[in-house]
Parts: structure tokens; sequence; C-alpha cells
């Protein structure tokens, strides 16, 4: 009877993701949504604002409770994405604008994801926002491994949602009825995105392919065509705009997934939804409290911040046959993690002058156990630089280079209301010496404090 138990236990790890596996070139499609908290969504607990297709997708895949974002903000965030290296090493640590577009560009030769796997023949498209570099310089997704570009390249310009353009590539086109200024227009740029995601996978062959599907919603200024179900809520205009955007990023994945079902590529494509970090909302701010975006103050913070608010992400992972359904798992990985985990899909090679700060999550996917890995690092540069990190349990927060470190159990206090600094001197100490040895001083991104305030005159 045991020799037949293990039998049928090892016939089920072989079969388990043996769609991904006998396919050496998985199509792969990274949806990420701007400010999107783990609180907003009906399968993390949300009550109010209803979200049936990603909840249908963490039914049918593997939903994350400790998925991390690259760092607290949009640029640096997505920059650690494209390419697997964390704040310590990653060329962008900040958002920094770029007059009269733009954001500060990463720099050339730039080694990212889409490179990868353009380099292995596949078909790759980023649609949405970009911001991380306008078309004239090195940063432009075309210089970075992207063979189609549709919406925003710049991010202050995304946060219109009746802009007066978007972008096809590198070529402007005017979107009419609108002005640009804050209230509705007559073009909803959200749903030329979503109609160009579902045309270029649509036209997609047998090749394989890579869409970095990188949505707006449900970022500021929190506009929407139509609030739906909300419009006759007893709530502020703001509250049903907010939760009407929630439901449209919801109604345009569930597209994306039926197209999948539809092309018969479900059981090929590897899914992962994620914010790009926390919510962007004080809890006790109007829609921070009406949608409970700290789960009962589960997580503390938000955006801009280091606390687990602001880097835990609500993240899915789907894939029908590989990834286990209904799965929720509190074992974390981090946005860093994503670069060799196409690389061990796709049976490659990073080249050799090329180097990772993540790991491989392909047999975590798949229902393993997370990668092992000494510690997760951020910082950012915003005002004021501002450090955290994971090692083990342990969490360390500095909230400025002259600032004492706080130490958190996540385990025991996932909402870091105690700090046990002045009882653990010791690993306080070992997390000032992993923040110094995880990161390489760059120019661009010195650790400093806040300025002073000037004093009225």
């Amino acid at each position: 009877m045991m020799f037949l138990s293990f039998i049928i236990c090892l016939l089920t790890a072989l079969s388990l993701g043996s769609s991904l596996i006998a396919n050496e070139h998985p199509n792969i499609i990274f949806i990420l949504s701007d400010d999107i908290a783990q609180g907003d969504l009906g399968c993390y607990g949300q009550e109010l604002i209803k979200t049936p297709h990603l909840d249908q997708m963490a039914a049918e895949g593997t939903r994350y409770l400790q998925a991390y974002c690259g760092t607290s903000v949009c640029a640096p965030s997505r920059s650690s994405l494209m390419t697997g290296l964390h704040m310590g090493h990653c060329p962008i640590r900040a958002n920094r604008e770029i007059q009269p577009e733009g954001q500060m560009p990463m720099p050339a030769d730039t080694y990212t994801v889409a490179r990868h796997l353009k380099a292995q023949g596949y078909a790759t498209a980023c649609i949405g926002k970009w911001g991380m570099g306008m078309f004239d310089t090195t940063g432009s997704p075309a210089n970075l491994g992207f063979d189609h570009f549709y919406g925003y390249n710049c991010q202050r310009h995304a946060h219109s949602y009746f802009p007066t353009y978007l972008y096809n590539d590198d070529q402007r086109f005017e979107l009419p009825g609108n002005s640009g200024k804050p209230g509705r227009g007559e073009s909803y740029a959200q749903n030329y995105i979503a109609d160009e995601t579902i045309r270029w996978i649509d036209e997609q062959g047998e090749n394989p392919f890579f869409l970095f599907y990188a949505a707006t919603l449900p970022h500021g200024r929190y506009e929407i065509d139509e609030q739906g179900i909300y419009a006759d809520k007893d709530w502020s205009e703001l509250q049903k705009n907010y939760a009407a955007m929630v439901s449209r990023l919801d109604s345009d994945v569930g597209r994306i997934l039926d197209l999948l079902r539809k092309k018969g590529l479900a059981e090929t494509t590897l899914v992962i939804f994620s914010g790009d970090n926390g919510s962007s909302f004080n809890p006790n701010s109007e829609i921070g409290k009406l949608f409970d975006q700290t789960m009962g103050g589960q997580l503390r913070g938000y955006k801009r911040g280091m606390y687990e608010g602001a880097l835990r992400q609500a993240a899915i992972s789907w894939c029908p046959g590989t990834v286990p359904a209904g799965r929720v798992t509190e074992e974390p990985w981090a946005f860093w993690d994503f670069l060799p985990t196409v690389v061990e899909l796709t049976d490659s090679q990073l080249p050799q002058n090329i180097r990772t700060d993540g790991k491989s999550l392909v047999s975590f996917l798949k229902g393993g156990s997370a990668p092992e890995r000494d510690y997760f690092y951020w910082e950012l540069h915003e005002g004021k630089s501002i450090q955290a990190i994971r090692f083990g349990n342990w969490k360390a927060v500095r909230n400025g280079p002259s600032e004492s470190i706080e130490l958190y159990n996540l385990e025991a206090d996932t909402g870091e209301e105690r700090n046990l600094a002045d009882a653990n001197p010791d690993l306080v100490k070992k997390a000032e010496r992993l923040m110094t040895e995880a990161r390489e001083e760059d120019p661009n991104w010195p650790l400093r404090d806040a300025k002073p305030k000037r004093k009225p005159k």
C-alpha cells in the first residue's frame, strides 16, 4: 500500500508542470497593475469591490501572500522587474522626472527580460505604461528588447485617463475629444490599451511571445468612463471611481485569460499578475478606510515606505496543468526573481557578463518550495534615502541614514507593531552589515538624509 501511494505521489509530481516543461518556449505574460493593493481584491478578502476574474484566476492558480515589489514606487520597481536586480544594484532607484516628458532612462546596454527572451526567438511587447526612458534615450523600450510598444511612455502623462495622445511604438497619435485636463473626455485611454493587448496576443502565431502588460489602473487621477455597479453607492465620487477602476482592471484581465483559453494557449502560457508597489493610500484616507486596504491592520504602511504594506503585492500566477490550483502560500519572492525564472523556463543561459540578484521560481511556481536566499533588500531615494532588509523572518527598516534601525519579527508581528531593536542588538548589527553589503555606491543614488526645512523669513 505504501509503495502504491509512493507511485501515485511520484506520478503526480512528474505530471505537475508537464505543460510548460514539454514546451521549452512557453508564452509568458506579466500583468503589472499600477498601485493595486492586496486588500483591493476579493481573493484577499475585499468585500465591497468586485473582482470575479482575478478571484477565478487565484482559484485556478496560486495566490501569494508575501510577493515583494522591487521597491515602493513606480519606475525603480519596474526597473527591478525588468533587470533582475534589487535596489542595491539597480540602475534606477527612484522616480526622476525629465522635462518635457519622460523619466530618467535606464542606461545603454541594460540587460532586460525582454532582451533575453527576444534572443530566444520570442515576440516581445510592452503595452500600457513604460516610464523607464523616452524613445530618443537609452531607456527606450525599443532599445531594451521590445518589438512593440503601445500606450504611455511617461508616467506623469499616464496620470490622465483622458489624455490627448498615446503612442503606437514611437509614433504619437491623438485621442479625439480629450483635453488632458482632470475630468472626463470622449476617449478613455484604457479602452485603447486593453483592445491593443487583445489584438497583439491574438495575432501571434506559433512562435512564443512575451507580453509585459503594464496597466495604469487603478493609479490616480482616479478617472473612469463608467462607474457601473458603483454609480448608486452612497460613497464619494473618488470611492466610486476607485472601485470601478479596480473592477475594470479585473474585467480586462478576464479578457486576456478568456482569449488564451479560446486559442488553446492556456496550458502553455504562464500568466503572472502583480502590483508594482503597495497601496498608495493612507489607511485613514477615504479609500484606505472604506476598502480596508490593510486587511484589518495586517499590513503597515503604504507607497513610498519600507513597511510590508508598501512592499508586499497582490500577486497571482496561473497556468492550468502547471501552477497548482487553489494554492495559497506565505513563502516570499521578489520582482528580481523574474529574470532568472524566465531563463530557466526557456532552458537558456544568461550571458557570462550579466548578473542577477534573483533566484529562479520555476520549482516554486509548480508547487515546490520557494528558493532559499540570504536576504531581500530595498532602498528608495525620494526626499531622503530609506532602506529595508529581510533575512529569514527578521525585517529591519531604516527611515534615513541617520535614523536608528527598527527590527521586527514578521512571523509573530506581520503588522510591524513591535520594534525589537533594543532587545536584539546583535540582529541590528547584522541588519546594518547586510544593508552595507547589499548595495553598491552610485553617484545618482547617495544615501542622504532629508534636507532641513527652511525657516520662514
